[in-house]
């Protein structure tokens, strides 16, 4: 853990002072560029900056047990404290409301600075909802996207599986302490993020998995993305939370449709009536956002040959197997695999450079259909 004693000391106080956020602390550190005023107790000083009565009286009477339990994990764990005075701060957090003071991150400190999408929605996704969210997620990550969630189950934890099987990077933003993990059964997806992303919270080891958190949490999820995306989300579900926080930070929303027979899309139909883009496919998104990585991306998928297909051009073998699998009702990627042998990963690998191409259309529930003329 880089950092002097003392300097992991004051970043601790920073977490835990409350109602300090990423200006205050970033304005601090314009008066002492080491914190220093954070632990000189002079309240004139402070209040000089416009920091909060509340965070001024912490800082000048902090839990001392705490921080000490702080400085005693970070010293045994590969974690890094990130303040918003840091230069490796991401960006596009630091820009939105109400920005964290400090991060701590397990993992990849660069890739919070990659641009990236959000995705959220139900715990209690449907199989079609889980498809879509993998689905999703792995184009997004093969045009260079890092997708951001908050690893609950459901479309959370889908979203961050679809970005690992695209080969992106993945960044899970989360509701408690890096010292835990909730939920318990997220252990191994959680390493495989931690890997090559990132695993962020704003909350000090030691703190628990409180229902509280959560919509605190969304926060981050929302502001570290250039947009959301939800798929399927109840009427009362928690992403709405996320998706109004996006609008806060003037970030785009993006809602995937379902069926009106599905209770589960009536959250994502009402975001649509409220103003969010509706859409099919990630060429929806991309459209919509001004990423110059992802337009670079989408730019070479759509022009550069590749050993599987030719873009554009006449079509290999296999991908003329599987237009010929394709029928104009829409088709699941499981239906697919069972008429052509060929495996998922090489599926969802070709339904996007021919989606690109206009051979096939997108369906809700991760279903696909040949284009007529094609």
């Amino acid at each position: 853990m880089p950092g002097s004693p003392e300097l992991l000391r004051r970043l601790s106080l920073a977490a835990r002072a409350p109602a300090l956020d990423a200006k205050a602390l970033a304005l601090i550190a314009t008066q002492s560029p080491e914190l220093e005023l954070l632990e000189r107790h002079r309240a004139h000083e402070l209040a000089a900056l416009c920091i909060s009565p509340a965070a001024i009286e912490y800082l000048r009477q902090p839990d001392e047990t705490l921080i000490d339990a702080d400085l005693r994990w970070l010293a045994s764990a590969d974690c890094t404290v990130l303040p918003s005075s840091s230069p490796a701060y991401p960006p596009q957090l630091r820009e939105s409301p109400s920005a964290p003071p400090v991060l701590f991150v397990l993992g990849s400190v660069v890739a919070l600075s990659e641009p990236q999408i959000a995705m959220v929605g139900s715990r209690n996704a449907t199989a079609g909802g889980l498809s879509t969210a993998r689905r999703f997620a792995a184009n997004f990550a093969r045009m260079g996207l890092c997708i951001t969630s908050g690893l609950a189950l459901g479309i959370d934890a889908a979203s961050h599986e679809g970005a690992l099987e695209g080969g992106g990077l993945t960044i899970a933003v989360l509701g408690h302490g890096l010292d835990t993990l909730y939920p318990r059964q997220h252990r191994a997806l959680a390493a495989r993020i931690a890997a090559s992303g990132a695993l962020v919270s704003e909350f000090p080891p030691g703190t628990p998995p409180l229902p509280g958190n959560f919509p605190q949490r969304n926060r981050i999820i929302a502001g570290l993305a250039h947009g959301t995306v939800v798929v399927e989300a109840a009427q009362d579900s928690g992403s709405l939370i996320t998706a109004r926080l996006a609008g806060l930070a003037g970030r785009e929303v993006f809602a995937v449709p379902g069926s009106i027979l599905n209770p589960m899309v009536r959250g994502c139909h009402e975001l649509v009536r409220q103003g969010a883009k509706l859409i099919e496919c990630v060429d929806d998104v991309l459209m919509e956002l001004k990423i110059s990585l992802s337009t670079q991306l989408l730019a070479e998928a759509t022009t550069t040959p590749s050993n599987t297909g030719k873009p554009g051009g006449a079509l290999d073998k296999e991908y003329k197997i599987l237009l010929d699998a394709l029928a104009f009702e829409p088709a699941s990627v499981d239906s697919l695999i069972e008429r052509t042998g060929l495996n998922s990963e090489s599926i969802a690998s070709m339904l996007l450079i021919l989606e690109l191409d206009g051979h096939v259309a997108p369906h809700p529930g991760g279903r696909y259909s040949r284009m007529a003329g094609r």
